[in-house]
């Protein structure tokens, strides 16, 4: 008898449609074939022990398993559930109806009990896509299938479940998701606020227009100046995610298997903080059977880089086509995956080895040459893909002890969300440039004309600042944004000067 039961499989973050066809014959032998790997491979000895301990068996007959389609690598154990109902049905144990209308994933623990998968979201869209009615899968996995509308999603505990269920003995409750109520409960209330900062005004306004333009921003100061509390409020003032922004980042997140446990959408956009021992394959993503890295897990959101210097310069060098791209092709010899990369850089260092500025009052110094040194361990090319450079000092007592709030994320938040209002208007027919950050040379020239006033301030400071030429695409576009901040169409010989500023690595003046 020959029995058919739908799945999926992951590609990327992309799912695809996997029939599991189950045939059984005379004689005796277990069959699974259709490129599984280790963990399908050993899916019988999972499937067998979970119908005997729920009262049933593995008969003792020849199965052959076909996965289609057979060209494609199938991985991991969550095919176990699909396996075992093909199992029942194909040698009549369970009289199953309707189980071409469902998709039916799901790993099998020993006592029939089943564990949450990796990859629910991309394999439930797939579903819907496909014109399937529903969709079979574990408890803990429930909420987040139930993001899709118009499928029918059922989260099961055992394998008994989805028998009765099939079989028309005991119904299930479908799984209902309140999207809107999920996806905006939190957004006027960060987990940091800015009112936390005490002092720091230039660099609050440096983060400011940095996440209005989705600029990519380095802070160079010493120890305890500030520098990564700063860093973790940035994401309580970026514009809230868009619907098809959050499911894109939940898709990845699911892949991933970093979702947490009671599931549901991604309503934050994500802060990403790898330590600096992280290798270039768990930053970018890749390994035997690919998986994200830190920055498609950071896609939509922030990655944060604490003491850029001490990570491997190879990990920051595979950094620079992400940046530019704004995706990560991982090749193989037999395939190639890409995965979405489109995050804002915040990075922060110290200026030298000592964690000092070169300063007669400093408790340490370090000469310009050590200064130097160590900043040579960024490289140019992936500092030319950092707009703002902003320097941060030492909050002073008087700052530190004074009681009074500072500006709540919240508001700063609405600048930021009148600004990008701003820059989606500008390019909304535009389908890869949707803030300031990302624009081209071409759109540069169109979007950001100049005075003749302000043609001459940028000219001499090129001059005498010893400025890069690669800085003058950076302050153009940060000059935008600056004007963007204040509803201005033009930009002003002041933002020119503001945008100057943000320069320091360029010139050299702190060393």
């Amino acid at each position: 008898m020959l029995t058919k039961i739908y799945g999926g499989a992951i590609y990327g973050i992309e799912a695809f449609p996997i029939t599991v066809e189950v045939n059984v014959d005379k004689g005796i032998g277990y069959h699974l074939v259709g490129l599984p790997d280790k963990a399908v491979s050993e899916s019988s000895y999972r499937i067998s022990a979970a119908l005997q301990n729920t009262g049933y068996k593995m008969p003792g007959k020849k199965f052959i398993i076909n996965m289609a389609p057979a060209d494609l690598r199938k991985e991991g154990s969550a095919y176990d559930l699909t396996i075992a109902m093909g199992i029942l049905q194909a040698s009549g144990q369970i009289r199953a109806k309707n189980l071409e209308k469902y998709m039916i994933m799901g790993e099998l623990s020993l006592d029939g009990s089943l564990q949450p998968i990796k990859g629910t979201l991309p394999i439930a869209l797939k579903a819907k896509e496909e014109g399937f009615e529903g969709i079979i899968l574990p408890k803990q996995n429930a909420k987040e299938a139930a993001i899709v509308e118009g499928l029918k999603v059922y989260g099961i505990e055992n394998i008994l479940e989805a028998i009765d269920f099939f079989e028309g003995k005991a119904g299930l409750q479908e799984e209902i998701l309140d999207l809107e109520e999920i996806f905006y409960k939190q957004l006027e209330y960060p987990e940091y606020d800015f009112a936390d900062v005490k002092g720091q005004e230039t660099v609050k306004r440096c983060l400011e227009i940095a996440a209005a333009g989705g600029h990519n921003i380095i802070m160079i100061g010493p120890p305890g100046s500030g520098k990564t509390m700063l860093a973790k409020r940035i994401s309580g003032i970026l514009p809230p995610m868009e619907l098809q922004e959050a499911l894109e980042t939940t898709k990845i997140h699911s892949v991933a298997g970093k979702l947490k446990e009671k599931g549901g959408i991604i309503s934050q956009r994500p802060f990403r903080s790898p330590h600096h021992t992280i290798s270039d394959v768990a930053l970018v993503g890749g390994g035997s059977y690919p998986q994200p890295g830190e920055i498609s897990l950071a896609h939509n959101g922030v990655l944060f880089l604490d003491e850029l210097p001490e990570f491997k310069r190879t990990v920051l060098e595979v950094m620079r086509q992400p940046l530019e791209d704004r995706e990560v092709n991982i090749s193989r010899a037999k395939f190639s995956v890409t995965y979405p990369a489109s995050f804002m850089l915040v990075a922060s260092m110290n200026p030298s080895p000592s964690g000092y500025f070169n300063d007669g009052d400093s408790r340490m110094t370090s000469s310009p040459a050590e200064m130097q040194r160590y900043l040579n361990k960024i490289s140019g090319p992936l500092l030319d893909r950092i707009d703002i450079h902003v320097e941060v000092n030492p909050v002073p007592f008087e700052k530190l002890s004074d009681e009074r709030k500072g500006e709540p994320s919240k508001e700063i938040r609405k600048r930021v969300i009148e600004a990008r209002k701003i820059q989606t208007k500008r390019f909304q027919n535009s389908q890869k440039v949707h803030y300031n950050a990302q624009m081209n040379t071409k759109q540069i020239r169109k979007y950001c004309k100049l005075d003749e006033a302000s043609l001459n301030l940028l000219k001499n400071a090129m001059e005498k600042l010893d400025l890069s030429a690669r800085a003058y695409d950076r302050i153009l576009k940060v000059a935008r944004t600056i004007a963007d901040l204040e509803n201005e169409e033009n930009i002003q010989s002041r933002h020119i000067a503001e945008a100057i500023q943000y320069r320091s690595l360029d010139r050299g003046g702190w060393i």
